[in-house]
């Protein structure tokens, strides 16, 4: 799994049969000081995640391990919303205090 960060939203109205229903999600990968790398990847949400919430992703065919959902055609699926990752010397993200902030 990677971290993420949520940029925005996809919008497709024509698309695989087996993606109906799926809300798509821009997200943005971090590295491990929590700064934005260059990649973004459509990524399908089973969470319900939003704009700029640090979400866990997982890729390739992990994506695709839920029940039921063998056959989407998806490559990265965000399984998980962050509510802290801390590292040995600080607190790199707090939802509760990135909340605050907008």
């Amino acid at each position: 799994m990677q971290i993420a960060k949520v940029c925005g939203t996809v919008v497709s109205t024509h698309k695989s049969r087996t993606l109906t229903g799926v809300k798509l999600l821009l997200v943005q990968f971090l590295d491990a000081d929590g700064n934005a790398l260059p990649n973004y990847e459509v990524a399908g949400d089973t969470v319900g995640a939003g704009i700029n919430e640090w979400v866990l992703v997982t890729r390739g065919s992990a994506a695709r391990k839920e029940t039921g959902h063998e056959e989407r055609p998806v490559d990265a699926m965000v399984v998980g919303i962050i509510d802290t990752v801390t590292t040995t010397s600080d607190l790199l993200y707090s939802k509760k205090d990135a909340e605050r902030m907008y």
